[in-house]
């Protein structure tokens, strides 16, 4: 399915989604997730997962997955659902390495700036204690749901 521009522009713009995978007794299990890249026309989200454990161990056995993202202000959202598979780090395309080195480090600059700013948050910059990448997600979109209620549609 190819994810439109406004749709993946949206999700690249958050800081990060809320990632849904099913564990071992069918439940739910809900985390949150770093976007890395997206490729539209392939329909295909690659997500960042840092510790290999409930997420990781979830996909291998059931690959349904979904990916939600607000913008509380906006009152705008999107749900993506379809199959994930984990893509290992030897796999993973040089430039979906690189997108991901640059997003921490703007998630590391824009830490540093609120908190110059005075608007203090964690007394660590967690995004430099994150460990290297030893895979991905990669989500191959089925269906997208638009979470805008329809009043407030234009």
């Amino acid at each position: 399915m190819i994810i439109p521009e406004e749709v993946s522009s949206f999700l690249l713009a958050q800081s990060f989604v809320v990632a849904c995978s099913i564990d071992a007794d069918g439940y739910p299990h809900a985390s949150c997730k770093g976007v890395v890249d997206i490729i539209a026309p392939a329909g295909e989200i690659y997500l960042l997962d840092l510790y290999k454990k409930r997420t990781y161990g979830n996909i291998l056995r059931n690959g349904r997955f979904s990916v939600t993202a607000v913008e509380e202000h906006g009152f705008k959202g999107y749900c993506l659902k379809g199959e994930a598979e984990i893509i290992l780090k030897e796999r993973l395309p040089a430039e979906v390495l690189r997108l991901w080195e640059k997003r921490i480090t703007a998630r590391l600059a824009q830490r540093l700036i609120t908190n110059l700013g005075g608007r203090k948050g964690h007394p660590f910059h967690p995004e430099a204690l994150l460990p290297a990448p030893e895979y991905m997600i990669k989500l191959n979109v089925a269906s997208i749901m638009d979470l805008t209620p329809a009043v407030l549609k234009t």
